[in-house]
């Protein structure tokens, strides 16, 4: 049955959806903001994690696919994050974790990157990028992946504003990497969901969320990966990352 409340979720995701995929983000976070505020927020946080990640597939996915398409995809940028997280983020959405206290440092966290991101001057396109190295990536992209896994989001989160922050790459190129990275971290943490017997996915409800999120998420990344500036990515992602840490300050109070 279709409700006053269903339909606010529904646009409601596909404006998140919209806001994230514009910088290579699958929405997670913003996913669990809207439905923590609903009568879906009564539900088990396992159920909320699977649901999100489905979502973070479709979102990620559109994404890679404009900024691929863009010519924004760097080999070298991705694999070696990607390497050290997919295992990790099988692990995390193995266990079984629940914790107000890491909600709360999350949510610093993320303040303060947006902080800093906010802080850096407009991108220049001359300024000399610095080399990424593989014993660097791999421990960085396993705690993220980690991270995501427990905690039922992609990563791109934690990714982006570490990499503009070491100017390991331009903001179109990390939001690509972003997008792969939240992909097959959401992939392994259903997974790992699904081996540790906690997956159960609604499917009746999760095809309304997916129409709802494919609307927005294409939209999103068309925008991004097309036709905004690479300075305003870089300021879309700081809204991206204030919105995900204030849904952890709401639920905690």
């Amino acid at each position: 049955m279709i409700t006053g409340e269903l339909i606010l979720i529904l646009i409601g995701l596909s404006v998140i959806a919209c806001l994230y995929s514009s910088v290579g983000h699958g929405g997670a976070s913003g996913y669990l903001a809207i439905l923590s505020l609903t009568s879906y927020g009564l539900s088990d946080s396992s159920w909320l994690k699977q649901h999100v990640w489905f979502l973070n597939l479709i979102v990620a996915a559109l994404a890679f696919y404009h900024y691929y398409k863009a010519g924004y995809y760097s080999k070298k940028l991705s694999v070696p994050f990607i390497l050290g997280s997919v295992p990790f983020a099988f692990i995390g959405g193995y266990l079984v974790i629940d914790g107000k206290l890491y909600d709360s440092l999350l949510s610093l966290v993320l303040i303060f990157a947006a902080y800093k991101l906010f802080m850096i001057s407009e991108h220049d396109d001359r300024v000399e990028l610095k080399p990424l190295e593989m014993k660097v990536a791999l421990p960085i992209g396993g705690g993220i992946g980690l991270l995501s896994g427990i905690v039922g989001v992609g990563g791109g989160i934690f990714l982006s504003p570490l990499i503009l922050l070491k100017k390991w790459g331009s903001p179109k190129t990390v939001a690509t990497t972003s997008a792969l990275f939240i992909w097959v971290n959401s992939l392994a943490g259903i997974i790992g969901h699904g081996v540790s017997g906690q997956l159960n996915l609604d499917f009746k409800i999760l095809g309304l969320f997916v129409f709802s999120v494919l609307i927005g998420g294409f939209c999103g990344s068309k925008y991004g990966a097309s036709i905004a500036k690479q300075n305003h990515i870089t300021k879309l992602l700081v809204i991206v990352l204030v919105i995900a840490a204030m849904k952890r300050v709401i639920e905690i109070l």
